[in-house]
């Protein structure tokens, strides 16, 4: 859950240079070459699968863990620092869909009622970590001047594009589709339109 947002707040350290972004990505790229290489089995370490796969199993990481840096790696190439949307995205999927799954477990006794593998408590959560974080980021980078926004028109739409990947990540088509995938998409594709 940390991981997007610790990296996305470091892209204003890079300079100004066109190259930037593609320096910073290399970040991503070689957590994606690492995943591969243990997800398809060419090296092992316990550790490592252990702490980034819900069964134990490294082929695990050749989905969600690998899914999650793809989109790093896109919102660092394509969006950078010219555009919010790129850190909505990794807003919404990290902080929100990280935290649904932590409420969604531990509160989520109330399940939705066209998908019971999901939860009231659990979407209630992504919606407002995923709006209040997006939103956060986007202060955080008006403040440093990358970006000139309306505050408030700024809120409305990261609250339709929040509440958007929220209602994507609560379908039961997730289950045959990573919402690791889904939730970020859906959040680039509405925020290329808003933004």
């Amino acid at each position: 859950m940390t991981t997007g947002p610790l990296f996305m707040l470091s892209w204003p350290l890079f300079s100004s240079s066109s190259a930037s972004r593609y320096i910073c990505s290399l970040v991503p790229l070689a957590n994606a070459v690492r995943l591969l290489i243990l997800g398809l089995g060419l090296r092992t370490n316990e550790g490592v699968v252990k702490s980034m796969s819900r069964d134990g199993d490294a082929k695990e990481l050749l989905r969600g863990p690998l899914y999650y840096v793809a989109v790093l790696f896109i919102s660092t190439v394509c969006f950078w620092r010219d555009s919010p949307v790129g850190m909505i995205a990794l807003s919404v999927m990290c902080g929100g869909d990280g935290i649904a799954d932590i409420i969604g477990r531990k509160f989520g006794r109330e399940k939705l009622p066209y998908n019971e593998k999901k939860s009231w408590a659990g979407s209630t959560a992504m919606f407002v970590c995923g709006t209040a974080l997006s939103f956060a980021s986007i202060y955080y980078f008006t403040y440093l001047g990358f970006y000139a926004l309306d505050p408030l028109d700024t809120l409305a739409r990261v609250t339709f594009i929040s509440l958007a990947a929220t209602l994507v990540e609560s379908l039961p088509i997730t289950s045959s589709l990573d919402d690791n995938l889904m939730v970020p998409t859906t959040a680039m594709l509405l925020g290329s339109i808003l933004f």
